[in-house]
């Protein structure tokens, strides 16, 4: 994990890292709560496989704004180098925000992981590293550090480096987990697509039915035993008011009373054979939208046979 104070070593591994393919990236900011951050570090590092931290690199660039700005020409607006970051647009504020380009972000890649591939509370770091790589007594207690002091505690170095190489890890894992949720729609199983689906509908059907059956008993025993909330779950309630009145009278009123009230109204297939041929009347805008449906042949046999 060399740790670089020096301009010149900065600029020179800066140089190296132009030639890069990808480069898993993360920063730590000094005075991150007020209105003028500043950063401290920018870790990087260019080999996924190194779990060792040897490839991590540190870079000082504290109140070095020049060191910073070539940083950001040479690679973040390089779009022919990939960076890899967790919760990019963090990052991305003190390193060349909308000017950065070919970035990755693994909180986003995350997040459309479909939940029973990826079931987690949260899309934390930690929380992510911790299930998917099986980094265990993460700590995170350095990140509220102070990176404004120097010199810098070993404790602050070590947290710093590690987290490029829980980043890479992560970002690996997410990519065969992202090729999962996502084959070839050309080449799929079908056979083995439909036998999972069926058995997944009715298993469905069984947990929905159970539960919103206890979701009802839940409410009814708490408001007869005059509970607000349990361990788990909190009793709320909520009021909500409409308002109708007929479509003559809203519109002799806006007449009436000079309102203006010109907004396209959806006019449903009942409308559209209310008014019949009057419809060619009005200038209307047509939006064709196709839905598909997945319909089990079983229940429309036995639909049939009744």
């Amino acid at each position: 994990m060399p740790y670089l104070t020096s301009a010149a070593k900065i600029r020179a591994i800066v140089a190296e890292y132009t030639n890069a393919k990808t480069l898993w990236i993360d920063t730590e900011v000094a005075d991150y709560k007020s209105r003028n951050p500043r950063l401290s570090l920018i870790q990087v590092l260019d080999d996924p496989q190194d779990m060792s931290g040897d490839r991590v690199y540190l870079l000082d660039v504290l109140d070095q704004p020049n060191i910073i700005a070539e940083f950001i020409d040479e690679i973040m607006i390089n779009s022919a180098i990939e960076k890899v970051f967790h919760n990019a647009s963090y990052d991305l504020k003190l390193l060349g925000n909308k000017k950065a380009k070919n970035i990755t972000c693994t909180l986003e890649i995350a997040k459309k992981i479909p939940y029973y591939l990826l079931p987690l509370p949260n899309y934390q770091l930690k929380t992510i590293a911790t299930a998917l790589c099986s980094f265990n007594n993460i700590d995170k207690q350095e990140q509220k550090s102070d990176w404004a002091k120097r010199p810098l505690t070993e404790e602050q170095i070590e947290y710093a480096y590690l987290d490029c190489i829980y980043l890479a890890q992560i970002h690996l894992n997410l990519l065969g987990l992202q090729a999962q949720a996502n084959p070839d729609s050309a080449t799929e199983d079908l056979i083995l697509l439909s036998s999972r689906y069926s058995q997944l509908q009715k298993q469905s059907k069984l947990l929905n039915s159970e539960y919103e059956h206890l979701e009802e008993r839940m409410k009814k025993a708490m408001q007869a035993q005059n509970i607000s909330e349990t361990s788990d779950y909190k009793l709320t309630s909520s009021e909500r008011t409409t308002i109708k009145a007929t479509f003559m009278e809203l519109a002799r009123l806006a007449q009436t009373q000079g309102i203006n009230l010109d907004f396209p109204i959806t006019l449903t297939q009942k409308l559209q054979k209310d008014l019949g041929q009057n419809l060619e009347h009005l200038s209307v805008d047509i939006d064709k939208t196709t839905y598909w449906r997945l319909n089990s042949k079983t229940q429309e046999s036995e639909t049939e046979e009744e």
